[in-house]
């Protein structure tokens, strides 16, 4: 349940997300995460780092630990089923359009 906890808190899941090609600084990830407030941002930072699935750089730039590579692999099911979800979405809105 700890986990649906973490990343039931929004932005938490997209972090890991933007994060899943490698590191990326503070001001970049924000923009990626359709500039949320810098004071969210380091909030979700903090809750990640200290689960473990995040590390901090020295040159400050963040990346996922070998934990949220893990979160990552466990989420692209949900990715593949959400892209057949919009497909289906998409049919059914065509056929509506008839």
């Amino acid at each position: 349940m700890a986990a649906l906890d973490l990343f039931g808190r929004r932005w938490n899941l997209r972090i890991v997300w933007e994060l899943r090609h490698g590191p990326v600084g503070f001001r970049a990830l924000q923009e990626r995460c359709d500039n949320m407030s810098s004071s969210v941002l380091r909030q979700r930072l903090t809750e990640l780092l200290d689960a473990a699935l995040v590390e901090q750089h020295p040159d400050t730039t963040y990346a996922l630990t070998e934990l949220g590579h893990g979160v990552h692999r466990a989420l692209r099911p949900l990715v593949r089923w959400s892209a057949e979800w919009a497909a289906t979405l998409s049919a059914a809105g065509s056929e509506d359009a008839r």
